[in-house]
């Protein structure tokens, strides 16, 4: 089974960028689609971005699109997750997750890492 790891996550200033990384081991991690999802304090978990298992569709919550971008290189068995104008409302732990869906379009998670938490100061 693929292990998964988030790491990059840190305190930044409004307007600022962040990069995160889902780096992975084991399974087969290149034939896997795999999301990023975050969490903030007293909400549910939402889902954030996805990729399918290529990298050639990925797709975004409606309100994160043009904000986000997620990209993968499998060579690496690393998926990334770019972050830029951030606003206090992107305050969470974010974690990254295998999905079912191999196209990333049923965003269903299979494995997840353990999270990297992001803090957005106003």
């Amino acid at each position: 089974q693929v292990h998964l790891v988030e790491s990059g996550g840190r305190l930044v200033q409004a307007g600022g960028s962040l990069r995160l990384s889902c780096a992975a081991s084991g399974g087969t991690f290149s034939s896997a689609a795999v999301g990023w999802f975050r969490q903030a304090p007293g909400k549910e978990r939402e889902f954030v971005a996805s990729i399918s298992w290529s990298g050639a569709n990925t797709y975004y919550a409606d309100t994160l699109k043009g904000q986000f971008t997620i990209s993968r290189d499998n060579a690496k068995n690393t998926v990334y997750l770019q972050m830029n104008k951030l606003k206090p409302e992107d305050t969470a732990k974010y974690y990254c997750a295998t999905l079912n869906d191999p196209t990333a379009v049923v965003t269903i998670p299979e494995v997840w890492g353990q999270g990297t938490l992001v803090t957005v100061s106003s």
